[in-house]
């Protein structure tokens, strides 16, 4: 999996995942993959085309067949670089930005390893992670005389050391893998354990309760002796031991009574199979995310009260950093979702979409919206005259001006049509002005190509001009496709009709249904009167208007 961290000059942090075979294009321009809020760098600073698994970045971006490099140059691992084949760890930056690259191979699931019901052992302790942080926290005078004083507070120094070498450590760490990695491998260097394993929950199992281990997996394990590797994997977690540490929602030392010859057992006996056993759960405010289980394969060996207490720690800390990886992973997914919705949806719809994603699904309701096609003319004869790039260049400078003004009046892009566009008003949210909103978006839509056409002669072109046709009525409106890929969008008759006024539409003009001029009110525009016109479907024709747009009649409120 490839994936970029990127902290733009603004300060703001998150993540993108790199498609393995598509281009990433990345600079100043809400256009790009990757949109950087950094003055330095250039409107379309670089590119990173992937295949074959490898990931090629490229200063500047392709225009007319040529490359066209950035003012501000890019620099790898601080070494300016027109092409890089980028390696994992490799630090890109871009003007006052700072983009990391990783790119890790899919590791094999841990072992499967099964839970058994042997009983806990004759001796158990709890620790909570909080009175072992707080002892930890606590001082005391120190006599000269009573030198095994020194011990506790020795013990006290290390946990804190602990806590402060996993808070830098863990603190540093962006996803799960690494995460539990760098937590078992602490766990090994700071205990006698041999075999240790880390139990994460299913996120998706909210509803479920803190002991239902059919929630949890094992998603790293350890241990310390590589020859002893597969009879770990064949060795079982205790069930009994996990379900009541995350039960209790405290860590738990577990061993065979026989062993403990600290804790002054004098009745010992040996229990069946028990093995000293420590399992501490993760724990935030509202949930357990998982357990760190630490095991002890020699049945003559076992854990102490310290070894439970520095388990306790690590588990607090691992715990905290599972949080924090579990937001950065959110925050990093409802940063694409909205730079993905935000293309085509307005800034309301959008936050509607990231915060409760589970209402958008497939299927539809019926609802009353006015549907906006608007259409470039002459477009066919003018790709035949110009080079792939330049229609491209040409349709987005025409794309980004309309889509702003859609957004700006409450509206939906449904779709691009190659060089035609469909916009929603009413969808998702039904309001009262939506035929207005939809009438004021395409007179500003007109006018805005004046600037539009400025644009296109600045860089080679011609003036362009377009027809828009709006109508108003009821269509099915939702999410439409298969369960792997669908779109929002609407369907029914109120849209061909739609379609059909703009097919009608001449060059700068605007045709609006009966429905939508009824829907709309009274406005600042005159509605003129034109030929009704036959409509696939309807017995009588379709009374239409054309909105005079380029003059205002003050006199209507």
């Amino acid at each position: 999996m490839a994936l970029i961290y990127i902290t733009d000059g603004s300060g703001r942090q998150w993540e993108y995942p790199l498609p393995s075979q598509a281009t990433c294009t990345i600079g100043r321009a809400p256009d790009n993959s990757i949109v950087l809020d950094d003055v330095r760098a250039s409107r379309h600073h670089a590119h990173i085309v992937s295949g074959d698994g490898s990931f090629l970045l490229v200063d500047g971006t392709l225009v007319d067949g040529q490359i066209r490099r950035s003012s501000n140059r890019v620099l790898v691992n601080e070494v300016p670089c027109f092409e890089h084949k980028l390696k994992d760890g490799d630090l890109i930056t871009i003007g006052a930005s700072s983009l990391r690259f990783e790119h890790k191979a899919l590791t094999p699931e841990p072992a499967v390893v099964d839970y058994d019901d042997t009983p806990l052992g004759r001796t158990q302790l709890l620790a909570f992670a909080s009175d072992v942080v707080q002892s930890a926290l606590e001082s005391k005078s120190v006599v000269s005389s009573a030198a095994d004083e020194l011990v506790p507070l020795r013990r006290k120094a290390d946990i804190l050391s602990l806590l402060y070498e996993m808070s830098n450590t863990l603190g540093s760490i962006f996803t799960l893998d690494a995460l539990f990695e760098k937590a078992t491998d602490i766990l090994l260097r700071v205990t006698p354990a041999d075999r240790v394993l880390a139990l994460l929950r299913d996120s998706g199992a909210a509803g479920s309760s803190d002991d239902d281990l059919s929630r949890f997996k094992v998603v790293a394990m350890k241990v310390r002796d590589p020859r002893l590797t597969e009879k770990a994997k064949n060795m079982a977690i205790g069930r009994t031991i996990t379900r009541k540490a995350m039960r209790d929602r405290a860590a738990l030392l577990s061993q065979d009574a026989a062993a403990d010859t600290e804790f002054n057992v004098v009745d010992s006996i040996v229990s069946q199979g028990v093995r000293s056993t420590i399992c501490a759960p993760l724990i935030s405010d509202t949930r357990v995310h998982g357990a760190l289980y630490a095991d002890r394969l020699d049945p003559y060996s076992w854990f102490t009260r310290d070894d439970l207490q520095l388990v306790t720690a690590i588990a607090a800390q691992t715990a905290i950093a599972v949080e924090n990886v579990r937001a950065h992973e959110r925050l990093a997914r409802e940063e694409v979702a909205r730079a993905n919705y935000a293309r085509f949806l307005p800034a309301h719809v959008v936050q509607q979409i990231v915060e409760h994603p589970d209402s958008f699904k497939l299927g539809g309701v019926n609802q009353i919206i006015t549907v906006l096609f608007a259409d470039i003319r002459g477009f066919t004869r003018l790709s035949e005259q110009a080079s792939p790039e330049k229609v491209v260049q040409l349709l987005n400078l025409y794309f980004s001006g309309m889509t702003e003004i859609i957004f700006k009046h409450g509206g939906t892009v449904d779709k691009y049509i190659g060089d035609g566009l469909m916009a929603l008003f009413g969808a998702p949210t039904v309001t009262p002005d939506d035929a207005r909103n939809a009438i004021a978006a395409a007179v500003e839509m007109q006018r805005e190509m004046v600037n539009v056409n400025d644009d296109l002669r600045a860089v080679g072109f011609t003036d362009i001009s377009i027809g828009i046709g709006l109508h108003t009525g009821e269509a099915t409106i939702g999410y439409i496709g298969s369960a792997r890929r669908s779109e929002y969008t609407a369907i029914g008759d109120t849209v061909n009709l739609s379609q059909r006024l703009e097919g009608s539409a001449q060059p700068e003009q605007i045709l609006v249904s009966e429905e939508t001029k009824k829907a709309a009110g009274e406005m600042l525009y005159k509605f003129l009167p034109r030929a009704a016109i036959a409509v696939k479907n309807r017995v009588q024709p379709a009374q239409i208007f054309e909105v005079e747009w380029r003059q205002v009649d003050t006199g209507n409120p």
